[in-house]
């Protein structure tokens, strides 16, 4: 049996807030299996690494003997998480939902055990509710509380539309845990006010509140903003061996270690352990491949993970990739930067022209792969590893 601080030890690992602390410690120490719930909204077909945060951590709680619940938000998913929205978000229907929770399930088991995970979809109980039921569900909150929230006030006094479905968006996610009687829910920290309607929900409803549990959100390879497809600096579960590697190898040394706090699976001591030692001197590449290894081997094989750090060294290594290298950020207008700009303006030209020249030669590379198309046009929020000839080399972030 895990002690309670044991546990309490690897439960608070990587969190950013538990609320209320001592009712977290009170429920462990009951000695009984804990509901621990969290909700997914199938708002897209592929999962990235951002979202496995709050999946590690269900992870950690199934270790510990506790049972977990994956809510699948398909009621949900069809009305639109507004949180950090700055506009009502487009509806989704039936089918795009239920297609996007089949594949949440094929990839969450790549982390989660089958046997010892609850799918549970949110239809199940709001598709039952009746208008009269939902009715009742928005007088359990109020305007003024809805407008406390940092994205609807925003919107309100700037005189932004808000359309009253967005309003319950929380109440729903809220009540999915009166109906799951959840003793805890984690979220990512941009979450905690949709937590706290369902603590008070509950509350209202004559339950024990819930405690939460909230997780900070990953920043995408960028290492500035969160981690997101739209911004194109995430790492998807789905990606090729060899493209998750090299996306993993691209991140800054200092961005390296919250990845190992928050996706490696490696105690806390053995990565102080390597934090030391690339304090005393080792190679953070070195460091990096153990983290890009595991990844790569949690969501394809041990084989495969090999194999990808085997290409990668003969793509970099082969062509003397330097110990070090520059860190460049640059700026982007309208979202893009085109490949002969973003080469001069790292220095890794000396003009936009030499760079074209440089790319018609087959000189210049991103993340080892030769360019060829003159016109390429880099996104914002983007991190890779240019190189023109053999010796000019810098990791950019387009911003």
């Amino acid at each position: 049996m895990v002690s309670v601080d044991e546990s309490l030890t690897l439960i608070r690992r990587g969190a950013d807030e538990i609320i209320p602390a001592e009712g977290l410690v009170e429920r462990l120490r009951s000695g009984r299996p804990l509901r621990i719930k969290a909700g997914f909204d199938p708002t897209a077909p592929d999962l990235h690494l951002g979202h496995t945060v709050l999946i590690n951590k269900l992870r950690q709680f199934q270790q510990l003997g506790h049972e977990i619940l994956f809510l699948i938000g398909d009621f949900t998913g069809m009305i639109g998480d507004p949180t950090g929205k700055s506009a009502t978000r487009p509806a989704l229907t039936q089918e795009q939902v239920n297609e996007n929770a089949r594949s949440y399930q094929e990839q969450i088991f790549k982390i989660l055990d089958p046997d010892k995970t609850e799918i549970v979809f949110n239809s199940t109980w709001m598709g039952k509710m009746s208008a009269a039921d939902m009715i009742q569900l928005a007088g359990k909150h109020t305007v003024a509380r809805m407008l406390e929230r940092d994205d609807f006030n925003k919107r309100y006094t700037g005189g932004m539309p808000i359309a009253i479905h967005e309003f319950l968006y929380p109440l729903v996610q809220g009540y999915d845990s009166v109906a799951m009687n959840a003793d805890v829910e984690l979220g990512g920290t941009d979450q905690k006010f949709n937590l706290l309607v369902g603590r008070e929900l509950q509350r209202q409803y004559g339950q024990n509140p819930q405690v939460i549990l909230t997780m900070p959100i990953l920043e995408g390879l960028d290492g500035v903003q969160k981690m997101s497809k739209s911004l194109n600096n995430y790492i998807g579960i789905n990606d090729q061996p060899g493209e998750m590697f090299g996306k993993i190898m691209s991140i800054s040394d200092e961005l390296m270690w919250r990845y190992f706090e928050l996706l490696s699976f490696k105690p806390m001591s053995e990565i102080e352990a390597l934090r030391k030692q690339v304090s005393e001197g080792e190679n953070p590449r070195d460091v990096k491949f153990k983290l890009a290894r595991e990844i790569v081997a949690r969501f394809h094989s041990v084989a495969e993970a090999k194999a990808a750090q085997d290409e990668f060294i003969n793509r970099f290594r082969k062509g003397e990739m330097p110990d070090e290298i520059a860190e460049v950020s640059l700026q982007a207008e309208a979202g893009i930067i085109p490949i002969a700009n973003l080469l001069k303006n790292a220095g890794l030209t000396q003009s936009t022209s030499d760079a074209l020249r440089m790319i018609r030669q087959g000189a210049v590379k991103i993340d080892g792969e030769k360019v060829e198309d003159t016109k390429l046009e880099i996104n914002v929020s983007s991190t890779h590893i240019y190189q023109v000839g053999k010796r000019r080399f810098a990791r950019v972030t387009v911003i």
